[in-house]
């Protein structure tokens, strides 16, 4: 076995040092990582990641994740040493206003971090995502003599990673689906923020992960660059299983007063702390961000490398494509991220019907024809398809390959293994958040994930993950408010729309009727960010377009859906979803009054906010202060509609069990009580 040499010292030394410096100057960062993994780095980087710093978004790359991501400095050293287009200016302005190396990795800001990490749990669990991603595409694409898709995802993982709860669920649901292509580096330094891990995390991790079904192993020293690369190659021979490698490491290693404890995770090292770990390191104090020539050349083969596996694949792919030229066709236009010409010309068009359909049911009727207009799209539900409708028929069921087990129900239908384009997420919401991230960051499939509505709330951090990376999520929110009835205040979501609303970046939509659904889910789909759609479990009539406004107005986020007669407007009456039936009857009782009331849909604030002014002011006047508004949630936010002495009929409690209908009259969603409302509000303006 090869010895560890001068060269790859020196080259561990680099990163170490580069990362110090950087926090150094900064005078902010987390020290204690770089300095304990920077050996695992250097093997995985050097002689195991297949990348292209020519080509960062190269498709067949292995994408490597930093869980743990408040080591961030150590990636920026490790992109700028191979040659990524990250000059060390970059690393010198860590953490600094515009630069493109943020105190956590951001995707995007610079080239080579694949997905935003620092809230602990999230990248670990996006890996998953990404793992599905490649180990459908390969079911897909690949044909005998023709491996096309064909890569592996390391990651990273900290102690903190491995306590999160997410990390549980996405990595029970990886051993389930033996995804053996995912390998992940955990920096075992046993050490935390707040202290050791003795104080809160002395169970056996190997132990757990090797119940989940993952391959297990461990080096007992995070210095023994071959026991690191023996293990890595070994963890590659595992073909169906992950595998999670426990490196023993000292955090912050090298610093004489500091290494082996909390002090030195999050805070730089100072001057003198840093001069001396230079010194026992044998490491010049001086300059800063100091690299050899030769380390920089070491490094600098990863260009070489990169540019000939990239080639060699394209050379493969370009065979590929004359001998399966749809195939070839299909996987470029996804990598591309393009839709299909005519994708949304056969999608479902509902009749007027008083009777109606619950806007859930419309979702899945339209979910099936895009299944089949779009292959891209895979996803599922957190164990609840057949409450939020997120099945595609006949698409089969994304499981390892192999027989079905006797005994297996599910409704999705088809084959069994990884070209299935149902996933089974469990009951496992955060999870499956964390994982449509990673399949949307992975790229050439548009991934959806459903559950309740009140349960968006276990989902909250990689739906804002999402929504700072632009992820096209889409999110099946069904169940949407206190009209569910029995089921009581645990599942009547109240708060969950407007604290949806409050995520920049996000576009909430709230469809009225079937039709509304169908335009809906096209939005979603031509957006480049997350969408979150909000469904009813109730029937909802879908409208008479003949006698309402054309549903093409929710790409606007809100139109005039019925004024009585031309003119401007006595009151305004907005609402969204289940309410805009009851807005609709309210205003006809007001008509019958001898008022010109207009009934204004706004299925999405952020669709309309983003219409120019003109027509914001054409649906609401600025003169018409007499205003309603319409929604059985909190009333948080809507001011910005009705002014700040506008009603709104809203839900300032948690709701309660009994019949849904009973709950909304109760709670007053009644025609009645909207126009006594509008009644009220014109007297008040007059």
């Amino acid at each position: 076995m090869a010895m560890k040499t001068a060269l790859d010292e020196r080259c561990i030394n680099a990163i170490r040092f580069l990362s110090a410096d950087m926090i150094q100057e900064a005078n902010s960062g987390h020290p204690g990582l770089p300095l304990g993994a920077a050996p695992t780095a250097y093997v995985l980087w050097t002689r195991h990641l297949k990348h292209n710093p020519r080509d960062p978004q190269w498709f067949n790359r292995d994408r490597f994740v930093l869980s743990a991501g408040h080591g961030s400095a150590m990636l920026y050293a490790l992109l700028y040493l191979t040659g990524y287009d990250l000059p060390l200016e970059e690393l010198k302005r860590f953490r600094r206003w515009g630069s493109r190396t943020p105190g956590h990795p951001e995707a995007d800001c610079a080239p080579g971090v694949e997905v935003t990490t620092g809230p602990l749990g999230q990248g670990i669990s996006m890996a998953v995502g990404m793992a599905i991603a490649e180990a459908h595409l390969a079911a897909v694409f690949n044909r005998p003599g023709y491996v096309i898709v064909d890569h592996y995802t390391y990651v990273l993982a900290s102690d903190g990673d491995l306590m999160e709860g997410v990390c549980a669920e996405a990595c029970s649901l990886a051993g389930h689906l033996k995804l053996g292509k995912l390998i992940v580096l955990f920096d075992d330094n046993r050490v935390s923020l707040a202290g050791t891990t003795d104080l809160t995390f002395t169970e056996d991790v190997l132990a757990r992960f090797a119940a989940y079904g993952w391959h297990t192993q461990r080096v007992e020293d995070g210095n023994d660059i071959e026991a690191i690369d023996a293990a890595i190659r070994d963890a590659k021979e595992v073909e169906d299983k992950p595998s999670i490698i426990a490196i023993r490491t000292v955090i912050g290693y090298g610093a004489p007063t500091k290494q082996g404890t909390y002090k030195v995770h999050g805070a730089p090292l100072g001057e003198e702390e840093l001069r001396a770990a230079k010194e026992r390191l044998g490491w010049p104090a001086e300059p800063k961000f100091y690299v050899p020539d030769d380390v920089l050349a070491h490094f600098r083969c990863a260009v070489e490398r990169g540019e000939r596996w990239k080639a060699e694949w394209e050379e493969h792919f370009e065979r590929y494509q004359a001998e399966f030229p749809g195939l070839a066709a299909e996987l470029e236009r996804r990598i591309r991220g393009e839709l299909p010409t005519g994708w949304d010309e056969g999608l479902p068009k509902f009749p007027p019907d008083e009777v109606g359909i619950a806007t859930r049911k419309a979702s899945g009727k339209v979910l099936q024809a895009l299944g089949e207009a779009l292959p891209e799209i895979v996803g599922g539900s957190a164990d609840l398809n057949p409450s939020v409708h997120t099945v595609l028929p006949g698409k089969g069921d994304f499981q390892p390959p192999g027989e079905k087990p006797a005994g297996v129900q599910g409704d999705a239908g088809g084959p069994w293994d990884y070209a299935g384009r149902n996933i089974h997420f469990g009951v496992r919401e955060h999870a499956m958040g964390a994982i449509a991230n990673g399949i949307a960051r992975h790229g050439g499939l548009i991934p959806f994930a459903g559950t309740f509505l009140v349960f968006s709330d276990y989902m909250r951090p990689p739906i804002r993950l999402a929504a700072m990376m632009g992820c096209k999520v889409v999110y099946v929110f069904t169940h949407d408010s206190i009209g569910i009835g029995q089921d009581g205040p645990t599942h009547q979501p109240v708060e969950q729309i407007a604290s949806l609303r409050a995520v920049p970046g996000l576009v909430v939509i709230r469809p009225s009727d079937a039709n509304e659904v169908r335009e809906a889910w096209v939005v979603a789909l031509k957006r480049k960010g997350p969408t979150a759609l909000i469904f009813t479990r109730q029937n909802l009539p879908v409208l008479d377009r003949s006698r309402y406004a054309p549903e093409v107005g929710l790409h606007k986020g809100a139109y005039v859906l019925w004024q009585e007669k031309e003119g401007m407007p006595d009151v305004i009456l907005i609402a969204t979803g289940s309410e805009v039936h009851v807005a609709l009857k309210a205003a006809e009782i007001l008509a019958g009054e001898g008022v010109n009331p207009r009934v204004v849909a706004m299925p999405s604030w952020e669709l309309f906010e983003a219409q120019p002014e003109e027509y914001k002011r054409k649906v609401l006047p600025p003169e018409v202060r007499a205003r309603v508004a319409v929604e059985a949630g909190v009333a948080l936010g809507w001011e910005r509609y009705v002014g700040m002495e506008g009603a709104v009929i809203s839900v300032e409690r948690y709701g309660a069990s009994a019949p849904g209908s009973e709950v909304m009259e109760r709670f007053g969603f009644t025609p009645e009580n909207i126009a006594c409302a509008a009644k009220a509000m014109m007297s008040r303006k007059s």
